[in-house]
């Protein structure tokens, strides 16, 4: 069968803290489409023009050729990488691999190397902190209600972001609030259930030994991002200094930075986002990386529910995984916007069995919550400084 690319789209879809770019990659045969995901917050009409970039690339080519088109989009250009346009090329080599699949009547596991797990774990984001106004209240009863209501819900893992925002330096009283709050979900849930903690890299290395200090007698299976990407070393300082498995990853967006990474033996737990480091194509590479250095992953995955398919789907060819994050709370829409999503039961999914990515977009509802600008953040410090969140 002789197949090509015939048009590249987006679809963007308000989903209150982030928009949802979705990406659609129709061929000249009737019927044979795929989807992706290339949802990245604050910088969603950049994405959609770089998508619309790159639909120059690979419009009229043979979709089959993934690894091809995925290296023409990333060496095509002059200027390679970088979070706008690994975000657009993710969504577009998603959407390669959904039709490849289609085309052989399969999911898309099957293609990615065939399951190597009979379920696949999930864990429950609840957020919470000092973004109470997106993720949620900062009290820490608060914390421990969410974390029953996950609990309730079958969940046995779950994760939080307990640390607030603040300044090189923990104070005493930032300390105690980040303590407060594990221990209110610790409390919660009892001994058996998972508890990761997102830092958010809100800390610099010193603090992050810091909160890690207090948070260690309530057990947190890790702690994630305790200082900003592009210092691995500074990771390694905070892995050297604390018995809590460190992981990171959600803002590394090349094999190189994770290949460097890696080099140091800086975390135990690399966290890839498929919507930002290539789409599975890249996301596999990573992982074969990570598991030359005996690292699990756990892919980072806060945005919409197509890419949460996509990180099932791989999730069940890759032995590395270890848990995969869901973002369950963000719109009341999200099951209208992509249905026949897989049904999580007693905190984990079972192999889907539909072809491609398993799921169908409704356009139509789509259209119904178009782009809104995300909210701005705007974290400051007790002087008026601004501070990450």
């Amino acid at each position: 069968m002789d197949v090509r690319i015939s048009r590249v789209e987006t679809i963007v879809v308000n989903a209150r803290m982030r928009n949802w770019v979705f990406v659609k990659v129709t061929t000249d045969q009737e019927g044979l489409i795929g989807w992706g995901e290339a949802t990245l917050e604050w910088k969603t009409r950049a994405v959609v023009g770089a998508v619309a970039d790159l639909a120059a690339i690979v419009v009229g080519q043979d979709p089959r050729r993934i690894e091809y088109l995925h290296q023409a989009m990333y060496r095509d250009q002059f200027f390679q990488g970088g979070a706008v346009t690994m975000s657009a090329l993710s969504g577009i080599d998603m959407a390669l691999w959904d039709i490849n699949a289609r085309i052989h009547d399969v999911p898309a596991y099957q293609l990615l190397g065939g399951a190597v797990r009979d379920t696949l774990r999930m864990y429950d984001h609840l957020g919470g902190g000092d973004s109470a106004a997106v993720y949620g209240s900062s009290a820490s009863g608060d914390f421990g209600a969410a974390a029953t209501r996950a609990v309730a819900d079958g969940f046995t893992a779950l994760k939080i972001l307990a640390v607030p925002t603040g300044s090189g330096l923990a104070g005493h009283a930032a300390l105690e609030v980040a303590e407060s709050r594990m221990r209110a979900v610790r409390e919660a849930v009892g001994a058996g259930v998972d508890i990761m903690v997102d830092l958010h890299g809100r800390t610099t290395a010193a603090a992050a030994i810091q909160f890690a200090e207090v948070l260690a007698p309530y057990r947190p299976w890790f702690i994630e991002e305790p200082c900003q990407p592009g210092n691995p070393a500074a990771l390694a300082q905070v892995a050297r200094h604390t018995n809590i498995p460190v992981a990171t990853g959600e803002r590394l967006f090349s094999l190189v930075e994770f290949r460097d990474l890696l080099a140091l033996d800086a975390v135990a737990v690399v966290q890839p986002d498929i919507c930002h480091v290539g789409g599975p194509t890249a996301m596999r590479k990573i992982a074969a990386l990570a598991e030359s250095h005996h690292v699990h992953l756990a892919p980072h995955n806060p945005l919409g529910p197509l890419a949460t398919a996509v990180n099932q789907h791989v999730a069940f060819a890759t032995p590395g995984v270890i848990i995969q994050e869901v973002m369950r709370s963000d719109v009341p829409w999200r099951d209208d916007v992509v249905s026949q999503t897989f049904p999580i039961n007693g905190g984990v999914i079972t192999a889907p069995d539909g072809p491609g990515w398993g799921v169908t977009v409704n356009e139509e509802a789509a259209l119904e919550h178009p782009y809104v600008p995300e909210p701005i953040l705007t974290p400051r410090a007790a002087d008026g400084a601004v501070t990450d969140w």
